[in-house]
């Protein structure tokens, strides 16, 4: 495919690993912040192209697999109502709650719509004024800025019936939480480069400086992961730890003011639970007080409600870079997309999701 093939080169990717290769002298681990990354390695191979001193872990960039247990049931209580209509992507409907998922509420009669846009949903809330219309907000800070223009364009009509339901996570968070951890064994990290894109990268020259972790904004095609790694490589080797932008051509250091704009216009940092992880401080989005009547938290009164998560499912070792999918022993048996333990086997970048398609073994 034009643009895409050139970063697919299979001899330019020799040429980074041999690069790679000659640069290593001691074992490091890296790991890859984003899920599509992620996909990215595991289909294509990159870490097989790698020395056997560079390891790859897997961090917890997939917005879906991080979502808590408990937003998962918030998200059922609110779709099971009737009169609602509740507007998703299509990669949540699997996602399982405690006791079902929002497909399942789909096939039991709920009104569950997967749209491809969050300004779908507010077409539908204009489109339906008897019908409460809710959409699933999930995600980092990638789709912060359509949903908030969505907030904001339903305000602006004088939508009394459109809410959102709030889960958005912030990827910096996340990796101080990895970094200050008595387990971590990150050396050096990968960054999601469409965050990056959104938000630039400025909120990552402190983590650099603090943890002494080199951090490298990258793309998602093979060539992209492997220029991070040799770059990732170079800075550790040389006892260096700076941000760099190997993602150029779509990252700049400030990132898009005008999608900050909006974002920090309609949201606000706050703390959040993550899925296998706990609640990490400052590290997600809510509405402001300005845009409450448009939180269906609030609107439905399940703000409070809680859940208890599996103690089989060993996601949040996995999107902690503690464990890598293969290592949990109900994968690919126990666990698999048509039944799985936890969002890290369904999501479109789950790690667990990413193995069983590419690395599970033949039978």
């Amino acid at each position: 495919m034009k643009f895409m093939d050139e970063y697919r080169d299979a001899k330019l990717a020799a040429e980074y690993a041999q690069a790679i290769r000659r640069a290593v002298t001691r074992p490091w681990t890296i790991m890859e912040v984003c899920g599509g990354q992620t996909h990215a390695i595991v289909k294509f191979g990159v870490d097989e192209l790698l020395p056997r001193e560079l390891t790859l872990v897997h961090g917890p960039g997939c917005p879906v697999c991080v979502t808590p247990l408990e937003m998962i049931d918030r998200a059922l209580a609110i779709a099971r109502r009737p009169g609602v209509i509740f507007c998703s992507f299509g990669d949540m409907l699997r996602v399982p709650g405690s006791d079902t998922d929002l497909l399942s509420v789909k096939a039991a009669g709920g009104d569950v719509r997967i749209v491809y846009s969050p300004l779908d949903a507010v077409r539908i809330a204009r489109e339906n004024p008897g019908r409460e219309v809710v959409f699933f907000a999930v995600g980092f800070e990638t789709t912060a800025p359509p949903n908030a223009m969505a907030v904001y364009q339903a305000r602006h009509e004088g939508l009394k019936n459109f809410s959102m339901l709030v889960s958005h996570v912030l990827v910096p968070p996340a990796m101080e939480a990895i970094l200050g951890s008595p387990n971590c064994r990150v050396q050096g990290f990968l960054a999601a480069g469409h965050v990056c894109a959104v938000m630039g990268y400025e909120e990552y020259l402190p983590i650099a400086a603090r943890y002494r972790v080199p951090i490298v904004v990258t793309g998602f095609e093979p060539l992209d992961i492997l220029h991070g790694v040799l770059l990732c490589v170079e800075q550790l080797e040389a006892g260096r730890a700076e941000v760099e932008n190997q993602y150029a051509r779509a990252v700049r250091r400030e990132g898009n003011p005008t999608a900050r704009g909006i974002v920090s216009e309609v949201f606000e940092v706050t703390s959040r639970k993550w899925r296998g992880v706990g609640e990490i401080p400052s590290s997600g989005y809510r509405l402001r007080e300005e845009f409450a009547a448009f939180d269906a938290e609030r609107r439905f009164g399940v703000a409070g409600q809680t859940a208890e998560e599996s103690t089989e499912c060993l996601s949040g070792l996995i999107l902690q870079g503690l464990k890598k999918p293969h290592e949990c022993p109900a994968f690919g048996t126990r666990c698999t997309p048509e039944r799985p333990l936890g969002a890290t086997m369904v999501s479109n970048e789950g790690a667990c999701a990413a193995y069983y398609r590419y690395r599970r073994p033949a039978v």
